[in-house]
C-alpha cells in the first residue's frame, strides 16, 4: 500500500515527501533482502546474529514512517481538533522503545556468553567441490551489504530537512551509521578465526550499544516534542528560526507595542500561539486575521496560528537574553 500524501504540503515538499516514501520502501525491500543473506550464513557467530537481528529491527523506523504519513494525511476531526501531525512523533516513540529493548536485550546476551566463555565454532562448506571456512563467506557478505545502506541514509537526510521530519531524519542517521555493524561482525568472525573467542562476544555488545543507543536517541527525541518543548530544527541541534520570523514580524506591525510567542512542534508543522499587547489597548478583529494570515505566509509549516491580545505578555511567551522565544 503507497500512503497519501497530505495535499495541504506545497508542491515541492508533495515531491520531497513521495521520494521519501519511495526511499523508505526501496530500504525495507533492501533489509529484507539482506536479512535473507544474512540468514544463510548466520553459523554460531554472536556478532552475525546480532548484526542479522539489527537488520530486523532496523525496519522499525520505516514502518513507523510509512504508517505515520498515511494517518497525518487525515483531516482534522471534532476528536482530533489539532489533526493527526503528532503520529510522527509517535511513530519515532515506538520505533525508539522497541530499538531500546532489543539493544538491551542483545547486550544482556552478548555480555553472558563472555561471562560464560564461550567458545563459538565456525565450520566449513563445500562450495563447487572446494571446502571453504564459513567465516570467509561471512565476511564477504557483510562486507558487500555495508554499503548501500549508507546511501540510502544520504539521499533520506536530503529529503528530511525541506520535510522537517525528525522520524526521516534519526531513520537516515541510523542509516548512515550502519556500516559500523558490518565492521563489527566482520572483527567478530575474523575473531574467532585467528583463535580470540572474546572477540566475537565483544563485537556483538559493540553492535548491541548501537541499537540500543539509537533506541535512546529516538525515545528521548519523541518525548520532548510529545512534552510541548518549544519547536526546534529537525536535528534538534537548535530553537527554529521561525520562532523569531513569528516575532520579528508581529513586532514590526504598528499597532503592536509588544508581542511573545510560544511555538511548539506538531510533527512536521509548527501551533503558534502568539501574544501581543495593542497599542492603546486596542485592536479590530480584521487586524487579528491579517495579521494571523500573514504569518502563515511566512513559512508552509506554520499551519496553526492564533493571535491573542493581552495587557501583558506572559513570562513562557517572553523573549530569551540570545533572542528566541522560550
Amino acid at each position: 500500500m503507497i500512503p497519501r500524501v497530505d495535499r495541504k504540503l506545497p508542491l515541492d515538499q508533495q515531491k520531497a515527501m513521495r521520494k521519501a516514501i519511495r526511499l523508505e520502501w526501496m530500504t525495507l525491500a533492501y533489509a529484507a533482502l539482506t536479512i535473507t543473506v544474512v540468514f544463510f550464513v548466520l553459523g554460531n557467530s554472536q556478532a552475525m546474529k546480532t548484526a542479522w537481528i539489527e537488520d530486523m529491527i532496523s525496519t522499525m523506523p520505516q514502518i513507523a514512517f510509512l504508517v505515520a504519513v498515511s494517518i497525518v494525511a487525515k483531516k482534522p476531526t471534532r476528536k482530533h481538533p489539532y489533526g493527526f501531525h503528532r503520529a510522527m512523533e509517535v511513530g519515532q516513540l515506538v520505533a525508539g522503545v522497541a530499538l531500546g529493548i532489543v539493544g538491551l536485550m542483545l547486550i544482556v546476551d552478548a555480555s553472558t556468553g563472555l561471562i560464560k566463555q564461550e567458545h563459538p565454532t565456525i565450520g566449513t562448506i563445500n562450495l563447487w567441490g572446494n571446502t571453504i571456512w564459513m567465516g570467509w563467506l561471512m565476511m564477504i557478505v557483510m562486507t558487500l551489504i555495508a554499503a548501500p545502506p549508507v546511501l540510502l541514509g544520504r539521499a533520506k537526510m536530503k529529503v528530511a530537512g525541506p520535510l522537517h521530519n525528525k522520524l526521516l531524519y534519526a531513520d537516515a542517521d541510523m542509516a548512515k551509521a550502519d556500516w559500523t555493524t558490518n565492521v563489527g561482525s566482520v572483527v567478530g568472525v575474523a575473531g574467532i578465526g585467528v583463535g580470540i573467542w572474546w572477540m566475537d562476544s565483544a563485537a556483538a555488545i559493540f553492535i548491541s550499544i548501537g541499537i540500543l543507543w539509537d533506541g535512546i536517541k529516538n525515545t528521548r527525541a519523541s518525548i520532548l516534542d510529545l512534552m510541548d518543548q518549544r519547536a526546534t530544527t529537525f536535528n534538534q541541534k537548535q530553537v527554529h528560526p521561525l520562532v523569531d520570523e513569528v516575532h520579528d514580524y508581529l513586532g514590526s506591525l504598528a499597532w503592536i507595542t509588544d508581542v511573545g510567542s510560544r511555538v511548539r512542534d506538531e510533527g512536521q508543522v509548527f501551533h503558534v500561539e502568539a501574544f501581543v499587547v495593542p497599542r492603546r489597548g486596542k485592536v479590530t478583529a480584521e487586524q487579528l486575521r491579517a495579521a494571523r494570515d500573514e504569518c502563515m505566509r511566512l513559512d508552509w509549516k506554520l499551519q496553526d496560528v492564533v493571535i491573542i491580545p493581552v495587557p501583558e505578555i506572559p513570562r513562557t511567551a517572553m523573549r530569551d537574553r540570545d533572542g528566541a522565544s522560550p
